[in-house]
């Protein structure tokens, strides 16, 4: 609850320049046995800034003994918590004690001040979003990505927008790229960077409204060492979803914008390193820009957000087929948004001893193939894996050829 090290600041900097490859080393270690990256990406599939490509997978380990996730899939829920074959177990958060973002390496070239002393970013760049991503607007649908490939930044936000935004859009688009001092990354020595630090900004990890692949620990609940691993989602389309965060219910994008006042959740040490203490009118402007972001284009989809055939494959309106169909997707991923905004608990429990994970928020699919690692956690690194996640969780017995279809059919949407 104070922003008091255990040691004193030299020994606190020896001590993580000690630690930090040992625990990098355990990290690679972790990975390499949850997955195969095998840097295999889908030929002229790309995200929508037309430069990154979408890579293949299934890329999640099989448990020794088990040939296919198709003969996994023959085994009930039962047998396989039993053998302990489940091969998507919640994704471990590398160095739970800090909590707080971990960037990836593309953002820290670009902004070395977010490099922290204690760990690195833990996933490969292929897997990860575009950097920096495209950015979309409901009022400029004209102009496709306002940015023209650059990343938003205080120096740069009123040349790019000036005459695009009213006066209160662009007021809340400043607030969301003004940083703000957090629990670890601040001017204090308690922080996880070598030189102070300004803190994050909200665009830090949505960038450009969208997502560049940081992850942190949830601020849902204690103990802290309980506390689960959650990755930041994108903010496209926000103005089509009434509720926000993976575990709580957050009703507004104004509620959202104050919640994330503290980040890491926890205002009382917020108190001692100097809190931004916004007022509710400039968290209803972040909220007012936020309502602005739009989903990409989806060039194959009509206005009611169904494949047109002259466009289509007949593999991606065989996905569409099963999607809405034998897979059970558009369950829980309907509407403009492709989400229902509910939270809904898989009771994935059912397949590993561990904790509960509860209800989390269901995700909208619009868009989806640029936001890479997937579910709440990052555990599935791409859309194959989490085909393969929900044909084993909810028990679809889809064929590899279904599954196939799925995954084409959601890089239409």
């Amino acid at each position: 609850m104070q922003p008091d090290l255990p040691m004193e600041w030299e020994e606190w900097l020896e001590f993580h320049k000690k630690q930090k490859p040992e625990l990098m080393a355990d990290i690679r270690d972790y990975m390499n046995s949850r997955y195969n990256f095998t840097n295999e990406s889908y030929e002229g599939k790309f995200m929508s800034g037309g430069r990154k490509p979408i890579m293949k997978g299934p890329v999640s380990r099989l448990p020794k003994g088990i040939g296919s996730f198709e003969e996994l899939a023959q085994l009930s829920p039962d047998e396989i918590k039993e053998r302990d074959l489940f091969p998507f177990k919640p994704l471990a958060h590398p160095l739970a004690s800090t909590a707080h973002m971990v960037f990836p390496d593309a953002w820290n070239k670009v902004h070395p001040e977010h490099v922290r002393i204690d760990l690195d970013h833990d996933y490969p760049d292929a897997y990860l979003p575009e950097f920096p991503a495209p950015m979309f607007l409901t009022t400029h649908k004209e102009l496709g990505d306002v940015t023209n490939g650059r990343e938003v930044t205080f120096a740069n936000y009123y040349e790019i927008f000036n005459g695009l935004l009213t006066p209160e859009q662009m007021e809340g688009l400043k607030e969301l790229l003004r940083p703000t001092p957090t629990g670890w990354f601040n001017h204090t020595t308690h922080r996880v960077t070598v030189e102070p630090s300004a803190g994050v900004a909200c665009f830090s990890c949505h960038v450009n409204g969208h997502t560049n692949g940081a992850f942190e620990l949830a601020p849902d609940s204690r103990p802290q060492l309980s506390r689960l691993r959650v990755g930041t989602p994108s903010m496209r389309g926000n103005y089509n979803m009434m509720q926000f965060a993976s575990k709580r219910s957050i009703r507004s994008m104004d509620h959202f914008a104050e919640v994330e006042e503290y980040f890491d959740g926890d205002p009382g040490m917020m108190q001692h390193i100097g809190p931004r203490a916004h007022q509710k009118v400039v968290a209803n402007r972040m909220g007012d820009f936020n309502a602005l972001l739009d989903f990409p284009p989806a060039p194959k989809l009509d206005a009611m957000n169904r494949l047109i055939p002259e466009k289509a494959t007949k593999q991606e309106l065989l996905g569409e087929k099963l999607f809405h169909g034998k897979a059970k997707c558009v369950s829980c991923h309907s509407g403009p948004a492709f989400v229902d905004d509910y939270l809904h608990d898989l009771k994935v429990e059912r397949f590993y001893k561990g904790r509960p994970e509860g209800p989390i928020k269901t995700f909208a699919l619009r868009g989806i193939k640029d936001s890479p690692p997937y579910l709440h956690d990052d555990r599935l690194p791409t859309l194959d894996d989490t085909v393969e996640f929900f044909n084993l969780v909810l028990e679809l017995e889809l064929s590899k050829e279904e599954k196939k279809a799925l995954t084409a059919y959601m890089m239409c949407l």
